[in-house]
């Protein structure tokens, strides 16, 4: 028997029903899992994106809240979920850290996803509580060499965003501080608003509506530029840091195996929501704004992906920071 063109009819028949499942997708809810505590930045960025998806998609998008270990248990949680276009993830940075900070990793956060596309690149703040003595940056810097064993550091877990901008600066200063780890950004900001921690560096998404509230104090923004919404705010670098810089991207991705039509279903559902008025506007009342469309593809967000993972993994190695 020639089983060739057994294989051929089987072949297009696949592409067949793979073709009509994706004409029909969605057809019911989809889960957007953000791995960090609700009202953290990046939950912020899912609610936005993710109500103006639900439009575009003709289905709802509701987000789950899925913390702890520095955003892995989330992302392990659509790792293994069913490649359908149902259950996607949103994720920072820490995608790309991960695999070097973490020496157990049940997934590969490259190979075990479909990258749908880039979000946005939110810039960093350095703050400190409303009656943190140091008056700018320079002084800040003077006051926290002097009192190292005595100032705190917030972050809102191995693996976060303000865990790794707190490591870079405490490299860039050679000082090391007293850190207190937290389950996501929320919990942080709630005490150091409260005055039990001293200083932290968070995104802008986070952090904007509380410095021009006057209910913390600001030092610098962590990008080349300044920021629009915290216009009269310096670069770190302009304050006294040369050349530092960190910015928290998010992304968003599909089970590996997830069909090619369903993940462009969900890029074009993506592209979208980064046009949509009303979140490029609550953007820039937070501080960033949606990433140019060429970005918010598979393919664009696979290669950055890969290059920041390159990037970061030994950064991440040489500071000797890993967690379990």
């Amino acid at each position: 028997m020639n089983i060739k063109p057994l294989r051929l009819i089987a072949g297009l028949a696949l592409v067949a029903s793979t073709a009509a499942y994706a004409q029909s997708y969605p057809t019911k809810t989809i889960t957007m899992i953000v791995p960090f505590a609700a009202g953290g930045p990046t939950d912020t960025v899912a609610r936005l994106v993710g109500q103006s998806m639900s439009k575009s998609l003709g289905q709802q998008v509701i987000i789950e809240n899925v913390g702890g270990a520095g955003g892995t248990i989330g992302a392990a949680r659509v790792a293994k979920a069913d490649p359908d276009g149902y259950t996607v993830l949103l994720h920072h940075i820490g995608q790309s850290t991960a695999p070097a900070l973490y020496r157990k990793l049940t997934y590969n956060a490259l190979d075990s996803f479909e990258p749908v596309g880039l979000i946005t690149d939110v810039p960093m703040t350095f703050v400190a509580r409303k009656d943190f003595p140091a008056k700018d940056f320079k002084e800040l810097l003077a006051y926290v060499k002097a009192n190292k064993n005595k100032v705190t550091y917030a972050n809102a877990g191995v693996g976060s965003a303000s865990h790794l901008c707190g490591m870079l600066f405490m490299s860039a200063i050679d000082t090391d501080l007293t850190t207190v780890p937290y389950k996501g950004t929320g919990p942080a900001m709630n005490d150091l608003l409260g005055g039990q921690v001293d200083i932290m560096c968070d995104q802008t998404t986070n952090t904007t509506s509380q410095i021009k509230s006057g209910k913390i104090k600001a030092y610098g923004v962590t990008t080349k530029s300044r920021v629009a919404s915290l216009s009269d705010l310096p670069t770190l670098h302009e304050a006294g840091l040369p050349n530092f810089e960190v910015a928290v991207w998010h992304g968003l991705y599909a089970p590996k195996g997830t069909p090619k039509p369903v993940v462009d279903s969900l890029s074009k559902a993506l592209q979208t929501a980064l046009k949509d008025a009303t979140v490029k506007q609550r953007f820039a009342e937070l501080g960033t704004e949606p990433v140019a469309e060429a970005r918010a593809t598979p393919d664009a967000h696979r290669a950055f992906l890969k290059a920041e993972i390159d990037k970061w993994s030994p950064i991440i190695k040489k500071a000797g920071v890993y967690a379990d």
